[in-house]
C-alpha cells in the first residue's frame, strides 16, 4: 500500500514540475510605468519632451504614428502641459473596453495609481474618428471617457475624485482625415495632468 501511494505522489508531482514556472511579482519597477509618470508630471525634464500641439495645414504631410504603440507623447494639448495620448481599442460604436484596451491602460493605471502622481488630477478626453454622425460620436466619446475613469477606478483604485472626464468626438483628430474615414490613431484616450 505504502509502494502505492508513492506511486501516485510521484505521478503528480511530475506534471507540476514539467508546468511553467508561475511568474512572480518583479521588484523591478516597469519602464514604461516610470515614463509615464514622467510625462504626466509637470516640469519632468528626464528625457521626456514637452509635447507641442502641432497645427497641419490642409494637404501637409502629417507623420502617422506607430499602429503598435499604445500610449504615445503625441499629442493635442496646450503646449507644456503634461499630457499623454492612449490608443484604446473600442469595438466600433460602442464604449465597452475590450481585453486589449485593458492591457493598454493597465500601465496607466499603474501610474496613476503611483505615490508619485498621488497629489494630482487628471482629465481624461474621450477622442472618436470621423466615422459616423457627429453628435453620436460626441456622445460615444464621453462614455469612452467615462468607461476609461471607471476602469481606473475600480481595478487601480485610482480616486475617482482625482478624475474628471470630457468628450471631444471628432473635434480634435491625432491625424487629419475627411468625413467618413476610420482612423485608429483617433479613436483614443488623453490624458491630461491639470494640477493638484
Amino acid at each position: 500500500m505504502s509502494r502505492f501511494l508513492a506511486v501516485i505522489v510521484a505521478a503528480l508531482s511530475v506534471p507540476a514540475m514539467l508546468a511553467p514556472a508561475v511568474a512572480q511579482p518583479s521588484s523591478a519597477p516597469d519602464p514604461l510605468i516610470g515614463r509615464i509618470i514622467d510625462q504626466l508630471t509637470p516640469g519632468s525634464t528626464r528625457g521626456i519632451r514637452v509635447p507641442q500641439q502641432e497645427i497641419i495645414q490642409p494637404g501637409q504631410n502629417q507623420a502617422r504614428p506607430r499602429q503598435d504603440a499604445p500610449i504615445r507623447a503625441e499629442t493635442t494639448a496646450p503646449t507644456g502641459t503634461p499630457s499623454l495620448s492612449v490608443l484604446v481599442n473600442f469595438a466600433s460604436g460602442s464604449a465597452t473596453l475590450t481585453p486589449a484596451a485593458e492591457r493598454a491602460l493597465a500601465p496607466l493605471g499603474q501610474a496613476l495609481a503611483s505615490a508619485a502622481l498621488a497629489s494630482f488630477r487628471f482629465r481624461i478626453e474621450g477622442h472618436t474618428d470621423t466615422t459616423g454622425d457627429a453628435a453620436r460620436n460626441q456622445q460615444l466619446s464621453e462614455r469612452r471617457a467615462a468607461a476609461v475613469r471607471d476602469f481606473l477606478v475600480q481595478r487601480y483604485g485610482v480616486n475617482a475624485t482625482r478624475l474628471e472626464t470630457v468628450g471631444l468626438g471628432e473635434t480634435n483628430l491625432l491625424v487629419r482625415t475627411g468625413p467618413q474615414v476610420p482612423e485608429v490613431s483617433n479613436r483614443r484616450v488623453q490624458v491630461l495632468n491639470i494640477g493638484s
